[in-house]
């Protein structure tokens, strides 16, 4: 087993570890997202509400506890569901492109099917940025 390999399989045991934390009692999807930074491992669950639109994400939930925290070094994320392949949602991959570089690995994983790294460009190749879209006449 290579060292991606290693990584991948603790990551994804601490994301087991968590299923139980995940809160979807509408979709019965069950998420768990592990963010790697430079100030450890921050465990995200999806939290869904009856008003679906105030549903988060467990991605969106690791990276805001990050960067609540005080990380801004991200280096990848495993993204789990036992009842889905969690490709991330549109919302989560623009919060995800606000902190991340191109070569941020994403890694997914179901049950019963090989684990999927993918770079953050992969991803999401047409991101928006304020950098690249704000205009320095506005300054």
């Amino acid at each position: 087993m290579n060292a991606s390999n290693l990584v991948t399989q603790k990551l994804l045991k601490k994301a087991k570890s968590y299923l139980h934390n995940t809160y979807a009692p509408y979709s019965k999807i069950r998420v768990v997202a592990v963010l790697e930074t430079e100030k450890g491992v921050f465990i995200g669950t999806n939290i869904e509400n009856a008003s679906y639109s105030l549903t988060i994400c467990a991605e969106r939930t690791a990276f805001f506890k990050a960067i609540s925290e005080g990380a801004r070094r991200f280096y990848r994320i495993l993204i789990y569901s036992p009842d889905i392949t969690p490709y991330p949602c549109g919302a989560c991959r623009q919060v995800m492109s606000e902190f991340v570089d191109d070569d941020f690995e994403v890694i997914i994983c179901s049950e019963n099917k090989k684990p999927t790294l993918l770079k953050f460009a992969e991803l999401f190749p047409y991101r928006f940025s304020i950098s690249e879209t704000y205009d320095a006449e506005y300054e």
